[in-house]
């Protein structure tokens, strides 16, 4: 046990007495206002549900790499402004077009350069055997440049976005119902442990199946453009953080193999995303247009809109997948291996750059879709990645930094606690009582609530 987890005996009383008498005032508060507690609750919990995504995200990528990644925040910033972007004129219902030829141009250079990377790693190694490397690498070039217009004509038409990203739809729903198929099939069908060579034809066809079908189905719903946009928006943000990562972090760390380095480094890229959205969309506040869940729904004496409901599923959704990810895939086996030990990950043959690129890459989807939960709950503005950092945070080490459990328990207390919280103080203390929750558990459980094995 860690010397810090082992409190003297003043001050394990100390914090006792102050559990006890937080118990006691909530306690208090709820036999005062029952429904006031509740509308508490279900507010606290609403919340909670993005802070949960945050610490999930977050915990993430700290337990594999062990060093905080402050571009976090700003990925939840561009995730809520790319909506924005996408859908300006929906949201706000003016002539308003924040549409920038040259901020598209940047992105699509961005995606290209990603894509020409991932396609290398992947498969280089096992093309060249076949095929001339130069042929091979001007395949790659031509697919990214591909990819590149392609994000380019996404952002520049966002009219037409139920059109334009159906082919992003239909391969997305291809590979993920493929991919799906082919593992279920493979487990349970009888014979050899190797899957046979039907399984594979068909898990591609019914992937390709439901892939088309989904784009048809899209490409006839313009009403689809706003949740297209939550798509596109959490892709172009995970693109952005596997671009910084491979092309920046990765350089740092091969040099200064500093945790303070790179904390400085990753403050810089949030403070300039920052900054690029003030200068780009200004520094005022922004509403996201309407989506679902807009109705307002009592329980008790508690009323609160159809939306938080989905929120918190998204939080408990968003955990079981990331747990399924960690503990039942074969990627989750490395990636915890690349957390124990990264160095002999490498030396085994497990290619480090590329899993961590992947954990940066769903980590920041993570981030963009809290930043879009929050921009569609109340409203967006430049600095709100900043906020979120801190609360994503603080819920991390409420819960148990680099525990997934504690990840989402860790954003549903937050969130409650900063609820009742402010029962008898202003609103704008609600960030005070978040830190005051952060300097309780660095004082007296450093570890959390459910410490990291």
């Amino acid at each position: 046990m860690d010397i810090l987890s082992r409190p003297g005996r003043p001050t394990l009383i100390l914090a006792i007495a102050l559990t006890l008498a937080a118990i006691a005032y909530i306690s208090w508060k709820v036999t005062e206002s029952p429904d006031q507690a509740l509308q508490f609750t279900i507010n606290g919990l609403n919340v909670g549900a993005v802070y949960a995504l945050l610490a999930l995200g977050f915990t993430l990528v700290y337990s594999t790499v062990w060093f905080f990644d402050l571009y976090y925040g700003a990925a939840a910033a561009i995730g809520a402004y790319a909506v924005f972007y996408l859908r300006a004129g929906q949201a706000t219902d003016t002539a308003y077009d924040p549409a920038n030829i040259g901020l598209n141009i940047a992105l699509g250079l961005v995606v290209a350069g990603v894509v020409a990377w991932a396609l290398h790693t992947a498969f280089f190694e096992r093309l060249r055997e076949r095929y001339a490397a130069l042929l091979v690498r001007a395949a790659y070039l031509l697919v990214a440049v591909v990819a590149g217009g392609y994000t380019m004509i996404l952002l520049q038409y966002p009219d037409n976005l139920h059109q334009t990203a159906a082919p992003l739809i239909a391969l997305i729903s291809a590979a993920v119902i493929g991919t799906v198929l082919y593992w279920t099939l493979s487990r349970f069908a009888p014979g050899s442990a190797t899957p046979s060579q039907w399984v594979a034809i068909l898990s591609v066809a019914a992937g390709l199946v439901v892939g088309a079908v989904a784009a048809i189905a899209l490409a006839q719903a313009p009403e689809s453009r706003l949740y297209i946009s939550w798509l596109v928006s959490c892709l172009l943000a995970g693109v952005v953080s596997l671009a910084l990562y491979r092309g920046l972090y990765a350089f740092i760390l091969i040099r200064a193999r500093s945790t303070l380095i790179m904390l400085v480094a990753t403050l810089g890229v949030l403070l300039t995303i920052t900054a690029i959205l003030v200068m780009t969309f200004s520094n005022t506040t922004h509403p996201l247009p309407a989506s679902f869940g807009n109705n307002l729904l009592t329980l008790g004496g508690a009323t609160f809109k159809a939306f938080a409901l989905f929120a918190i599923g998204c939080a408990i959704v968003g955990f079981i997948l990331l747990w399924l990810l960690i503990h039942k895939s074969p990627l989750g086996k490395i990636i915890r291996a690349i957390g124990d030990d990264e160095q002999v990950a490498r030396i085994v043959g497990i290619n480090t750059t590329a899993i961590v690129a992947i954990v940066f890459f769903i980590g920041a989807m993570y981030a963009a879709f809290a930043g879009i939960l929050t921009g569609q709950d109340i409203a967006i503005q430049p600095r709100m990645g900043l906020e979120l950092l801190l609360k994503g945070w603080i819920a991390s080490v409420v819960g148990g930094i680099g525990n997934l459990y504690g990840a989402i328990l860790g954003g549903f207390l937050l969130g409650v606690v900063e609820q009742f919280g402010i029962w008898d103080i202003p609103g704008e203390w609600q960030d005070g009582v978040a830190l005051v929750l952060l300097i309780l558990f660095l004082s007296f459980w450093p570890r959390g609530i459910i410490p990291r094995r």
